[in-house]
């Protein structure tokens, strides 16, 4: 079941990385044009589109995490460069701010402002989830795996603990291990939201260029990594 799991989201997230290089050729061609554009309709639209590819990543997501949310926590479909950037299953939520600050040179003080106060409270509710991984990481994990789990948002089970997925590890181990996951996808999902409520039309589209191409680029690097150490992701 776990073959057929992994299998089946990687099916969906080749797919999908076709259409995010998609939505980066309708991005690029926006940010370029955008000053002959008589409205942001257009814009916005696009906008919303690719809110709705995240979107439905995040679905598909939460239905592998509920089959089985261990595999969300070292990925057999992500290359092993792109499993060095996970927090809790996924990207940590702070990072959205870093691409803020590294592709917007035209922010205002307002917008700044408004940016450090909303990182700010993104990195107090990364602590409280990595605490609470911590905290559910002490039952199965040495002392040493249990302070990783709390920096860093990563749990490092035994090989034999992933193979007794589904059979004899607790299934209120694994329904809070979901709940994490899910409260991380929200966070991640909300702090980006939330940075576009600051950001202007077009600043918007600068930022989901920068994160499209940061995410092609990490991907395509791991994999050619990985094909270069003999498919050893």
């Amino acid at each position: 079941m776990t073959d057929a799991n992994a299998a089946s989201f990687e099916a969906f997230l080749q797919g999908w990385m076709v259409r995010q290089r998609g939505y980066l050729d309708e991005l690029l061609s926006a940010q370029q044009h955008y000053q002959e554009m008589q409205d942001d309709d257009d814009v916005r639209q696009l906008i919303n589109r690719v809110i709705c590819h995240y979107g439905q990543y995040f679905e598909e997501k939460s239905k592998i995490a509920h089959q089985n949310v261990l595999l969300v926590f070292s990925p057999p479909w992500f290359s092993s460069l792109e499993r060095t950037f996970l927090w809790v299953g996924g990207f940590k939520p702070g990072v959205s701010f870093q691409v803020v600050n590294t592709a917007l040179e035209d922010l205002s003080e307002e917008q700044k402002e408004r940016l450090s106060l909303l990182n700010q409270e993104t990195k107090v509710k990364e602590r409280a989830l990595n605490d609470e991984l911590a905290k559910l990481h002490e039952s199965v994990a040495a002392p040493p795996l249990v302070d990783m789990a709390r920096s860093h948002g990563r749990v490092c089970f035994s090989r034999s603990f992933m193979a007794e997925e589904g059979s004899s590890v607790p299934s209120t181990f694994r329904e809070t291990l979901e709940n994490l996951v899910a409260n991380a996808d929200a966070l991640r999902t909300n702090t980006s939201l939330k940075i576009f409520q600051v950001l202007r039309p077009a600043q918007i589209v600068s930022f989901l260029v920068a994160v499209a191409e940061l995410q092609i680029r990490i991907r395509s690097w791991g994999l050619d990594k990985d094909s270069q150490n003999g498919g050893q992701g």
